[in-house]
């Protein structure tokens, strides 16, 4: 019923602006502001830095030149900034969301508070694609691979059961026989990494690969400050030490492996980012072509590069295609995972 509710709302609010979709997007983006909305909380690593990097070289690709601001809206691991986005924000094109792709998973698991519909979305695109992996500290215990986690109790923390640092781990408990023990309620991923650091737990699983290069971690592999077990997607990322194994290889049935691939598919988005349902194509279509022209920029690439985050971009008609094949997922896969991981 809530999803439908906001379904009229957005089809008002489109009907209600409906004079205005004669405006040019150019006259209609020209003084005005776009606001990114970023999922987490300010130490959000590179869930953080993409969107701070588009806000900078974007505004010269994108008719009409806006001025673009960046909100952070933490909670319930993006549920809160998704819902946000989805049903209560302007439909007009001034309101982007950046919220990280765990938050995908939440209305097929049938979470608490969800209010969104994720094949809904105007898509906009990916600056990079990743794949996550879990970590542990290493000063914080003597676990050093996965075939160590699971025999050993390891501490780690997460934003909410809903997002990867809260699926991963148990996901992983359930079907490859970890003992991970699962803190939530940290606002960002970045307060699970100081978290970390204080002594607080012992290790994430959840990490993106680009987060843990990059900012203030960037040492943290180099040095063997972490220690990496496991690598979280579909396929392996060549990037990532080949001893590291990927989790699908350790499940013990096929149907574990299905199971823990459909957890896995949302990492093929990498950092999505969208508008809401409501927008007008136009200002969808105009923002999509800024994007991929951002994404071409060579100043955007070099600032990329100084703060040693990947660019290799995912088009928002291919994330599109993405979401709409992990809500297709065969019903019986779909209520395992139900059954697997219900709302906390």
């Amino acid at each position: 019923m809530k999803l439908r509710t906001h379904a009229i709302l957005a089809g008002l609010g489109a009907f209600a602006c409906s004079p205005a979709l004669a405006q040019s997007v150019e006259s209609f983006y020209r003084g005005n502001t776009i606001n990114i909305y970023i999922g987490t909380g300010e130490s959000a690593g590179a869930v953080g830095a993409y969107p701070r990097a588009l806000a900078q070289f974007l505004p010269k690709h994108m008719p009409g030149n806006p001025n673009i601001v960046i909100r952070n809206m933490p909670g319930a691991g993006g549920v809160k900034a998704a819902n946000f986005v989805y049903g209560l924000a302007p439909q007009d094109g001034t309101v982007w969301g950046f919220i990280t792709r765990g938050f995908l998973l939440a209305p097929l698991l049938k979470y608490h508070g969800v209010e969104f519909d994720p094949t809904k979305f105007k898509w906009i695109g990916s600056p990079a694609r990743t794949v996550s992996i879990g970590a542990v500290w290493t000063a914080n215990t003597r676990v050093r691979t996965i075939q160590d986690a699971m025999q050993t109790e390891v501490v780690v923390g997460a934003t909410s059961p809903g997002q990867d640092t809260g699926v991963f781990p148990k996901a992983l408990n359930q079907l490859t026989g970890t003992r991970f023990k699962i803190v939530t309620g940290y606002k960002s991923v970045g307060d699970v990494d100081l978290a970390m650091e204080k002594g607080e737990v012992q290790g994430k699983v959840g990490f993106t690969w680009t987060s843990l290069n990059s900012g203030r971690s960037a040492t943290w592999v180099r040095d063997k400050t972490v220690s990496i077990l496991v690598q979280l997607g579909v396929e392996k990322d060549p990037s990532i030490p080949a001893d590291v194994p990927l989790a699908l290889d350790l499940t013990r049935t096929p149907e574990d492996r299905q199971l823990l691939e459909l957890l896995c598919a949302p990492s093929a988005t990498g950092y999505p980012s969208f508008f809401g349902p409501g927008v007008p194509q136009a200002r969808v279509d105009a923002l999509r072509a800024a994007y991929r022209a951002t994404m071409a920029d060579p100043e955007f690439a070099e600032a990329l590069k100084r703060q040693s985050l990947d660019l290799d971009p995912i088009r928002g008609e291919d994330i599109e295609a993405i979401v709409a094949r992990l809500y297709a997922q065969p019903a019986s896969v779909v209520e395992r995972a139900r059954e697997m991981l219900p709302p906390s």
